[in-house]
Order: C-alpha cells, then structure tokens, then sequence
C-alpha cells in the first residue's frame, strides 16, 4: 500500500520536513548536519515557511554556522573573538577596549552579530554624530567594527558585512591644528617667565618647544636620559597612565613606532632650560627615588615626585593662557583697543610649534619628523 501524503487543510502537499499543526501554524524541522542536533521554526502560512526554508538551504550550501552559540553570539562577543586574534601593545589594546566599553557595549554591542544591517550601523554612527563627537572617534571605532565583522564574514556566520560602508559623512570634522606664531610664542614665553605663579613653568616650556617631544615621552624623561656634556636627549621610552587591571597607575612603553626611539640634540636655549629645571627641582626638595619599571630620577615631577600627569600639562597650558588673556583684556581696556589673546594651547599645539619653527629656519622636514 502506497505511503499517503501528507497535506495541509487545504489539501496542498507537505515537504520531507514539513509539519501542519492543530493551532493552524507551519513548522519545518530538519538535522544539522553540523551539530547532529534537531532544529525548527515556524510560520503562520506554507508561503512564508518555504521562505524560510528557503533561506535556510542558501545558509546551508554557503556552509554558515547554524548552531545555536553562533546564532546567540552579540556583537560585544565578536568583538572579544576579534581582540584575543589581534597582537597589540598593551596600551594600544587598552585603549581599543577603553573606546568599546565607552560607546559600543551597551548600544550595538547588544545585538545578536545575525541580525545587524548595514542601517544599524548607520544609524549607530548618525546618533555618535548628533551627540557631537568627532569624525577621528567615530572613524576609531569602525576600525573595530569592520575587521570584527569581516573575521564573521570569513567565519561564514554571515554572507555580507554590515559596516563595509565608510564613515566620511559621519563625526564632527577635525579641526586644523595651528601652531603659534612667532608673536604668540614669543608672548607666551615672556609672560610665563616673568611670571611669579607661572614661571615654574618656563623651562618645560622652552623644552617642549625646542625638542617637539610627545608628551608621554616628557614625562617619562628621567635625568639619565639627558647627556649634558654631549647636550643630546635619548628618548627610549614613555609614559602612560593606563589601569591594565592593577588599578590606575603610571607604566613604560615603547615610542610609537622605532623612529620613536631617536637622539634629540639641545639648542642652547633647552640645554639651558635643563639647567634651571635642576635647580628648581632641588629648590622643591624633589627626591629622584619614585620608580615606575626600571626608571627613576624622572626630570618634571609634582611635589611628591612622582612623575608629573599626562592632563596636567594640558591643565597648566590651560591655566596660563587664561591669566595672559585676563590681564590681555584688562590692559586693552584701559588702552582703548582691542585686545590680543592668546588661542587654546595644549601639549601638542606646543610640538606642532616646535615643528614649525624648524620648518621655517629651514631644517629639512624629513629630519623634523
């Protein structure tokens, strides 16, 4: 006797792996080849199960992962998959967490990584965009983004990438760095010098100048490191301030890259800004014994003498330029003109400075950099 075939109530003829329920739904129900486990879904008509079905066989023959850890898998685990495949310094890989953990673990980072479309993307960096922030972080983070995604992609858990699309129209574009003039720099250094708050500054000021070093790489300068009878400064390594799970606290690391690790000579204007900076470091009473890794003796400490922080040149910048523009702004009232202020200076407005006051007595600029 011939096997009946099975049907629907409306007398249409089911698939191997086609089921018509009492409650009036569709189910198909078939064997990972993969995982040896059964598995199924549903539909509310036979059309759109054989959609599904439909799908499921492109899945299949394309050989996507189809178990059940794979189609739970959030993007904040992918990208977790994509860190432990990557050889990072250790900084950089905290900063690269540090970004995620800040704007991308609770928003997109929840989703399941199968169901992210290109649209979500979009649309996660058009909010980052009306939020104001710029187009260098958002451009950070699509370069976690892609190359998680892209790794899925050849995983084959997924057929298409969702953030292939670049992210030129997205972030607040960067502003032009400008460097002082030689007017601004030279009131600058005038006012600190003469100043009697700020003319502790004055010798890391002429240094950052007229060495154009990082500020990581200041910081980290201990008096080993600076060869007064050669007049050279060796820079080997850096500062950073970072919590790599020991809490937050000062460690070594390596330049940036090995033209990092170079021999600065000193003009005489820094030689002797290293001069006074001795002198005001034993007029404080600094002790040279903080240590961080193997390095001790550092050159601009706070009074405990402990390397000074990487926010706090930033801060004392800061400070500065608001008292000059204070008393800028009072002198041009009584004068009856308009006032000269000095712009927003930070750490690295001073080694851009530097950089173009070399350019400009001609110093050849692959030398510069």
């Amino acid at each position: 006797m011939a096997k009946q075939k099975r049907t629907d109530n409306k007398g249409r003829r089911l698939k191997e792996g086609e089921y018509y329920r009492k409650d009036g739904r569709y189910s198909y129900r078939y064997t990972d080849k993969q995982t040896g486990k059964r598995i199924g879904f549903y539909a509310p008509t036979l059309l759109e199960l054989r959609e599904k079905e439909k799908k499921l066989q492109r899945d299949l023959e394309d050989r996507l992962l189809t178990d059940s850890t794979i189609r739970q898998m959030t993007v904040n685990t992918l990208f977790d998959r994509y860190m432990a495949t990557k050889k990072l310094k250790e900084s950089t890989r905290e900063n690269y967490r540090a970004t995620w953990n800040n704007h991308v673990k609770n928003d997109l980072g929840l989703m399941k990584v199968l169901q992210v479309r290109p649209s979500h993307i979009k649309l996660f960096y058009s909010n980052m965009s009306k939020a104001g922030y710029s187009r260098s972080m958002i451009t950070l983070i699509h370069n976690l983004l892609y190359p998680a995604f892209e790794m899925a992609v050849d995983d084959d858990m997924i057929r298409k990438n969702p953030a292939k699309k670049g992210v030129s129209d997205y972030g607040v574009p960067p502003v032009a760095r400008k460097a002082l003039t030689p007017g601004q720099q030279e009131r600058l250094l005038a006012y600190t010098k003469q100043s009697t708050i700020y003319n502790v500054y004055y010798p890391i000021l002429i240094i950052m100048i007229g060495t154009c070093m990082r500020a990581g790489e200041l910081i980290g300068l201990t008096w080993k490191d600076v060869n007064m009878r050669k007049r050279e400064i060796h820079i080997t390594m850096q500062l950073i301030y970072k919590n790599y799970g020991d809490g937050f606290k000062f460690h070594e690391s390596k330049p940036k890259t090995d033209a990092g690790i170079r021999t600065i000579p000193m003009s005489n204007d820094v030689y002797q800004a290293f001069v006074e900076q001795k002198k005001i470091n034993f007029l404080r009473g600094i002790r040279g014994d903080y240590q961080v890794g193997d390095r001790k003796d550092f050159i601009f400490v706070a009074k405990t003498g402990r390397p000074i922080m990487p926010s706090a040149i930033n801060s004392f910048l800061d400070h500065i330029v608001k008292a000059f523009n204070k008393e800028e702004e009072a002198a041009a009232a009584r004068e009856n003109r308009e006032p000269d202020l000095m712009p927003h200076i930070s750490a690295h407005t001073l080694r851009h400075t530097g950089c173009t006051r070399m350019a400009e007595h001609g110093l050849d600029m692959k030398v510069v950099q």
